[in-house]
């Protein structure tokens, strides 16, 4: 399908077919849409669960459930806590499927509470390029990925959002605190803190795409490159700040942002090679 009409009419069939579903709803542009069309084909029949962990920003989790009811769509707040199962923790490549396990897992388990068949989450096309250990999670779990079911990219997305007026369709995208880590470090309620304080510093300055990388004692700023300059022109404050925060050196990455940087370094027959060892 290469019409967006065509793959939103496609979406549409498979959330009626469902008839009663819930969404793990995290606020950013894929699950919205995923709520909203929902919404629109189910009506009452769709519950959306946002859910807490000491790996998302507290503001991120605040700001989805205030999405979710500002749709007018049933919210249900939960947590759950990544950092004591000791697989999350260790953060190496394969933790990612230990975190999706344990988010659907739990999701599965309050969907059979509350009597709702399906579990959707929002997931695209393009996640099936990437470095995705969650997808196995996700099968394993049966969860449905409408999105994909209905043949949506990125570029689909966003542009179906604007086209529902949805608030959130150019929202710069989220993802675990996990992924400021070079696999192996492994991970502490401190030096997660550390990360996510720097980087709402720099989000306060001006820098909306932004990653501060953990490397021990050095932290390594992305920002967009056209935003190279501008960061480089509050080098002290900068510094000043981070050094505050624990930090001994700070450094600049020319490469600017880009997510998933940290995956760069796993070559693709070792990561897939971890994934079947597992299966």
């Amino acid at each position: 399908m290469n019409n967006l009409q065509e793959k939103n009419q496609q979406l549409g069939k498979v959330l009626r077919d469902m008839g009663r579903v819930m969404i793990a709803f995290s606020g950013g542009v894929d699950s919205t849409v995923v709520l909203k069309r929902a919404q629109e084909e189910l009506g009452d029949n769709v519950l959306a669960v946002v859910v807490n962990s000491e790996l998302f920003r507290d503001s991120e989790f605040d700001a989805a459930v205030q999405l979710a009811e500002s749709m007018g769509v049933r919210v249900h707040q939960t947590e759950m806590k990544e950092l004591d199962n000791p697989e999350i923790a260790a953060n190496n490549p394969e933790s990612w499927y230990f975190s999706k396990k344990l988010l659907y897992t739990q999701l599965n388990e309050l969907a059979k509470e509350m009597d709702y068949p399906y579990v959707l989450d929002g997931m695209i096309m393009d996640d099936e390029t990437d470095f995705r250990p969650g997808l196995k999670a996700r099968t394993e779990e049966g969860i449905r990925s409408v999105l994909q079911e209905a043949d949506f990219y990125k570029s689909d997305v966003r542009a179906l959002a604007k086209e529902l007026e949805l608030p959130v369709w150019n929202k710069v995208a989220s993802c675990s605190l996990a992924s400021r880590f070079p696999y192996g470090t492994k991970l502490n309620k401190q030096i997660v803190e550390q990360v996510d304080h720097a980087e709402l510093y720099l989000k306060g300055l001006g820098f909306e795409e932004v990653r501060v990388r953990y490397h021990d004692n050095v932290a390594r700023i992305e920002v967009a490159e056209d935003k190279i300059l501008d960061l480089l022109g509050k080098k002290e404050q900068i510094q000043n700040k981070l050094v505050n925060l624990g930090f001994d050196y700070v450094s600049v990455d020319l490469l600017g942002y880009r997510t998933g940087s940290m995956n760069e370094v796993i070559e693709q027959d070792q990561w897939e090679t971890k994934l079947l060892a597992n299966a």
